[in-house]
């Protein structure tokens, strides 16, 4: 594919935008591998003391929100819902809530947002903190979603003893998940124009 000639966006012509936007729209088609590609490669990561790493543990969340009749949605969410922690460890959730936001539900993406104030309630107060800190969120519609996300499943999830589902369990239902038109939610990019 030949190169657009401009150098500042700015001069930018129709035409290239009537040359970009197929492109960009096309490119949707690869967001699942790539994001299976992303998750794929926590495998064997260093975790550090944790007994399980990264893969392992959205595997083993992933499986317990399975076994339990979560929706598809749900199952998704739970496996990709730490894949953010390497390489944005204090804002992880918000950073998988943003990636999955075009194709979730709100309640979904409230859920993956706040994950990790409501799992802080397992551990908070072994650090002299307050652990019900999650109650400032209450009288939220999606209160106790996050506390059945985290306490049925997210924080059941590092047991090295445990047999998760293999990753092409899930594979089909993270593509069809990324092959949903995008919903309403708010829209950043070049690609937004052509979905919003």
């Amino acid at each position: 594919m030949d190169k657009l000639e401009f150098r500042h966006l700015a001069d930018s012509t129709k035409a290239d935008h009537e040359i970009l936007q197929p492109y960009l729209e096309a490119e949707n088609q690869f967001t699942a591998d790539r994001v299976l590609e992303m998750f794929t490669s926590l495998r064997d990561k260093d975790c550090g003391p944790l007994p399980v790493d990264m893969f392992e543990h959205g595997l083993q969340a992933a499986t317990l929100a399975q076994r339990d009749g979560a929706d598809e949605e749900t199952i998704v969410c739970a496996l990709l819902h730490d894949m953010g922690h390497y390489v944005a460890p204090m804002n992880h959730g918000r950073f998988v809530a943003e990636m999955l936001r075009p194709f979730i539900s709100d309640e979904n993406y409230w859920v993956l947002q706040h994950h990790t104030i409501f799992q802080a309630y397992y551990y908070l107060h072994h650090l002299g903190k307050d652990r019900n800190a999650r109650d400032a969120y209450k009288d939220h519609l999606f209160y106790d979603s996050a506390v059945r996300f985290v306490e049925r499943w997210d924080q059941k999830a590092f047991d090295p003893t445990f047999e998760a589902e293999p990753i092409e369990t899930f594979v089909p239902m993270v593509r069809r998940v990324f092959a949903r038109p995008p919903n309403d939610a708010p829209a950043d990019g070049p690609l937004s124009a052509a979905v919003a």
